[in-house]
This record gives C-alpha cells, structure tokens and sequence, in this order.
C-alpha cells in the first residue's frame, strides 16, 4: 500500500536551466512566479540576484545559472521564480523555464539514480539524483543545497 507521504515524494515541480531539466520536490515549493521586481543586495554573493517582496515578505532570489557556471541569461529573457522552502526561509530560486508537476508514480518512473560523474561539479554538489524518464532524464533538484550560495565560488568576487 502506498502511502501519501511517498506520493508526495514522487511528485517533482519541473523547469529548465540553461538546457538541463530539473525538478524539485512539491513538498518544498511554495509557489512559481512570472519575473518579479528586483532589489539589489550590494555585496552579496554573485548568484544572489537581488530581493523580492512576495506579499509582504522579504525573499532572496538565488539565479540558478549563475550558482551552477553556466553562460547568463539573454537579456532580453526574463527568469520565472520556484519559490521554494529551505531551512525554515522562503528562497526564490530562479530558472530559465517552468514545467509541470509530474507524478513518476503515475507515469511509471523508475527507482533513483547516482548522479552520473560527467556532470559539472558545481550541477553534482547540488543535485541528489537523476529520475529517467521516457525521452529525458529529471535531474532531482536538492532545494538545501541550491540555495546555499556560500558553498558556491564567486567568479568575481561579490558585487559592490
């Protein structure tokens, strides 16, 4: 008997950077966003964009193409934001594209996987196993891990 507690587990929110397909637990999302007004945060780390005010609460927005190396974003394209739940704070974590909730239970997912060690370093110490999928492969996003940016070497130094 399956209980709810594994089908939540099974359940992954999904979206895109810079090409890879992420997903991330439903139990740690709190909401998805369209791009929203960004406050600056001088001297911050590089991957912390700036803040946003999400209904009254302060919350930091970490660009996952900048935590994780790859190239920056086309200016002209804006980031959506996951909104996720990390270590008793709200964080926005902001990716390229969002997809849809899936539910490997019901499409039929298979059990885990390492990460496979041809990966980038900086994808590997953030991702806690790949999930694959009829014509893709979910890599499963650890929202605890993304979102600390003090592990992750800044390229430049910080912003002043």
């Amino acid at each position: 008997m399956t209980t709810d507690a594994t089908l939540v587990e099974e359940q992954y929110c999904t979206f895109w950077v810079s090409g890879l397909f992420f997903g991330v637990a439903v139990a740690e999302v709190q909401e998805v966003l369209r791009t929203q007004p960004m406050t600056p945060v001088p001297r911050a780390a590089d991957a912390v964009t700036g803040l946003i005010n999400l209904r009254g609460q302060i919350v930091t927005a970490v660009d996952l193409r900048v935590r994780l190396g790859f190239p920056p974003r086309d200016p002209a394209t804006a980031p959506m934001n996951v909104i996720v739940r990390s270590r008793g704070e709200v964080v926005s974590l902001l990716v390229d594209d969002i997809g849809d909730v899936i539910d490997l239970a019901e499409i039929g997912g298979v059990a885990p996987e390492p990460v496979p060690s041809n990966m980038p370093a900086r994808v590997q110490d953030v991702v806690s196993g790949v999930r694959p999928l009829a014509g893709s492969i979910l890599l499963v996003l650890d929202a605890d891990r993304a979102v600390d940016v003090s592990s992750a070497p800044d390229t430049a130094g910080g912003k002043p």
